[in-house]
């Protein structure tokens, strides 16, 4: 079994951003040789998600609208986490909803996906470099 480790780095310059990797992932994939087996990617911030959805900037938006009513920005004081100095418990929470990671099936040296299903790195407290892990296994 073959396997294969790949960190892909951001610096997201707005707050927050959907980013869609899913190109940057089958490059991955490519590298790795592996034809049939399995791609974990997880975002390794508190901050940040990984999730799988469609490519479609008015569902984009509806997330980010509907992400600032479940856990608003402002105001701070309104979250215990940031009585330590920090103005970000809305983007652990967010992170929360939207979660850590996702595992895709590789199938013929590409990802088994469903007809619009995309893979998106999530920034909830940008502005800095942050990461996210691709792990493949397989053969």
């Amino acid at each position: 079994m073959k396997h294969f480790r790949k960190e892909l780095w951001f610096e997201i310059p707005t707050r927050v951003a959907l980013i869609n990797i899913t190109d940057e992932v089958q490059v991955c994939i490519d590298e790795s040789g592996v034809t049939e087996g399995l791609a974990l990617i997880n975002a390794m911030h508190i901050t940040a998600s990984v999730f799988i959805n469609d490519d479609e900037s008015g569902l984009h938006d509806d997330y980010l609208r509907w992400l600032e009513r479940l856990a608003p920005h402002e105001p701070l004081s309104q979250y215990r986490h940031n009585n330590t100095g920090e103005d970000n418990a809305d983007a652990h929470l967010k992170r929360q909803i939207m979660g850590r990671e996702v595992m895709v099936a590789i199938t013929n040296g590409v990802l088994d996906f469903g007809p619009w299903e995309r893979i998106f790195y999530g920034e909830f407290d940008g502005r800095r470099k942050k990461r996210a892990l691709v792990k493949i296994i397989g053969d």
